[in-house]
């Protein structure tokens, strides 16, 4: 009985206990909970304690956008950081952001900024392969990492990018916040946003992407780099068959959709490649863009000169006589340069490959001229009193101890100058150089716009002193306009993105520079070398002029000429100034000149070089004749 009343007051005794200790249990909790939201709020406090500011973080840091058009429209080159215009996502076609989505953020519509679902899978993917193989990031948080914060890899930069995800959930609808990363993402190539992307891959807007470029472009965000199309054609391919799956499984695609889009393939990496003519050119205007306007603070376009026509009919001829006869005769570079009678460059070729060589031959390399440097001496003579039909003697001479000699080794006795000028007799040019003075020859040289410094000695009369092939060219250039100095120049209008003009080209030039008379001597003299001279190889059914040039041992050899509506420099060689095979300026030269200039003049009328024109009176009896004896 005794122990009966014992058992049941324990009992009673553990009862009463129980509920104390579930009291003390749930006080602990509650403490440490409280405790607990206390620390987690410390650490959001810490951690958003220098988010960034936003409104700053929204502003675009980059470096200015630099986009080169040719004269025709044409996207030539770019540099910097490329934006396109904002674009709504309700201006793209739906497989644009469908192709993000099924790609990037499926669930992107339904959740709050945090893909709990995507986060467990990328999690148990990336545990049972050992490494990081899928990632849990939503476009909101990704909109997030870009805008706001550093690439850096941290939990710090980890627990800001969740914490802005929320916030921008909850200030922008899920429209804006897609507006806002294709906007802004990065696709690769120096573009910024769908519409960049869309103009530099495809040189189209975003709006009328195809479905096969559209899941191109959504195929870059996961490299942009390893999957560019211009670069990478094979993977880029590859990575596009990727998503177009992936929209097939995300119910945007049947499966037959996107076989019917993998039929474009070809044609899209086609037009994806990148615009390789005309990058000597590029650069060399690159160069000169600061010096209209000054440093670079904002999106610019530059409208060129350049022909982008004639610029691939230059490159394509070229690039076709060094592969072949000029590979037969050692002649590895190559240049050509053609400008309109006021300067404008409407094609530059610096070299057989871009890809190869950026030295610009063009622009950059120094070579003597040889003959080709003649007509300035015949200038500065005619300036001097003579005239094509003025007479001297072919004959071994002998100045200041330099006695030059004929490429012919022979000697012609008495003849005119324009026979000397088309036969390029070195006597006679000695001769012309020691009569008017040397340093009235490069006088004239310099008038007429070669910029290099010259020796004024018995040799200049031979080309001897090193000049560009773009001064060279740009100096024939008074030749082809009637006597106009001229300042070869690439740029036609620079203005912003908004359409604001910061620079429009008006004229220019150093004005009249050879009286009238003496620019129809020359172009008569010019023009027999096309006809009986060292420049029969070069001529074509059209009024041309024109002179050859070869400098000592066959280092060297040029053709530059004009019409009335192009001027054109060619030049051959070796980077390492070795010796071609006996190849003249009249000779591969020549013939290149020939079939570029016969190509631009195509759709030409024909027009007669400064000075041939006939005097305004006759054509007024020859038009009053024509009416009177008109049928009509």
């Amino acid at each position: 009985m005794t122990k009966k009343k014992r058992t049941t007051k324990q009992n009673k005794s553990k009862r009463a206990v129980q509920p104390v200790a579930l009291k003390r249990a749930m006080m602990w909790l509650a403490t440490l909970a409280v405790w607990g939201c206390v620390a987690l709020g410390a650490i959001l406090t810490y951690y958003a304690y220098d988010l960034p500011d936003v409104d700053e973080a929204m502003a675009v840091d980059r470096r200015p956008g630099l986009t080169l058009l040719s004269a025709d429209g044409v996207v030539i080159a770019t540099s910097g950081d490329l934006y396109g215009e904002a674009i709504q996502i309700s201006d793209l076609p739906d497989y644009l952001p469908q192709a993000v989505m099924a790609t990037e953020d499926r669930r992107f519509y339904s959740h709050f900024g945090i893909d709990v679902i995507g986060l467990g899978r990328a999690l148990v993917t990336n545990v049972f392969a050992g490494r990081v193989r899928q990632g849990g990031s939503t476009l909101t948080q990704q909109v997030a990492k870009n805008l706001f914060l550093s690439p850096e890899r941290s939990i710090k930069r980890k627990v800001q990018e969740l914490l802005l995800a929320l916030w921008l959930e909850h200030k922008f609808t899920k429209d804006q916040i897609f507006t806002l990363y294709l906007n802004r993402v990065y696709f690769g190539a120096g573009t910024y946003g769908v519409e960049a992307a869309a103009r530099k891959y495809f040189n189209k807007s975003a709006r009328k992407l195809s479905l096969y470029e559209s899941a191109m472009i959504a195929g870059l965000l996961k490299a942009p780099s390893r999957y560019n199309p211009r670069s990478n054609p094979d993977l880029a391919s590859d990575r596009t068959a990727v998503v177009l799956q992936n929209m097939v499984n995300a119910k945007y695609l049947t499966k037959a959709q996107a076989e019917q889009a993998k039929k474009h393939k070809n044609r899209v990496i086609s037009a994806a490649r990148p615009h390789k003519s005309g990058r000597y050119f590029a650069d060399w205007v690159m160069e000169q863009v600061q010096d209209y306007i000054g440093p670079l603070k904002k999106d610019l376009t530059v409208i060129t000169t350049l022909d982008m026509g004639l610029q691939k009919i230059a490159e394509r001829d070229l690039r076709k006589m060094l592969n072949g006869a000029g590979k037969k005769k050692n002649v590895s570079q190559g240049a050509v340069v053609a400008l309109a009678p006021d300067g404008a460059v409407r094609a530059m070729v610096g070299g057989r490959s871009y890809g190869q060589s950026q030295f610009n031959r063009a622009t950059q390399a120094l070579r003597q001229p040889g003959s080709v440097f003649k007509p300035f001496v015949y200038l500065a003579g005619v300036e001097n009193g003579l005239s094509p039909t003025s007479t001297m003697v072919d004959e071994p001479v002998t100045i200041n101890g330099w006695s030059p000699k004929n490429y012919s080794g022979r000697y012609l006795g008495e003849i005119t100058l324009e026979t000397a000028l088309a036969k390029s007799i070195n006597t006679i040019s000695a001769k012309i150089a020691h009569k008017v003075g040397f340093k009235r020859v490069v006088e004239t040289a310099h008038r007429m716009g070669i910029t290099s410094d010259l020796q004024a000695t018995p040799a200049i009369s031979l080309g001897a002193s090193e000049v560009t092939l773009l001064e060279l060219s740009a100096a024939y250039g008074p030749f082809a306009n009637g006597g106009y100095g001229v300042f070869p120049y690439g740029i036609e209008t620079i203005k912003e993105s908004t359409g604001k003009v910061l620079y429009q080209r008006t004229g220019g030039g150093a004005g009249r520079i050879i009286a009238p008379n003496a620019i129809a001597d020359m172009n008569r003299m010019l023009r027999k070398v096309m006809t009986e001279g060292t420049g029969k190889k070069a001529n074509f059914d059209r009024v041309v002029a024109g002179k050859s040039g070869t400098s000592q041992s066959f280092r060297d050899a040029w053709f530059v000429g004009y019409s009335a509506d192009l001027v054109l420099g060619v030049w051959m060689g070796n980077d390492n100034e070795k010796p071609m095979k006996k190849v003249s300026g009249g000779g591969l030269p020549a013939i290149l000149w020939g079939q570029i200039m016969k190509a631009a003049h195509q759709s030409l009328p024909p027009k007669p070089l400064p000075g041939e024109e006939p005097p305004k009176v006759v054509e007024k009896v020859k038009g009053f004749f024509e009416s009177l004896f008109s049928s009509d």
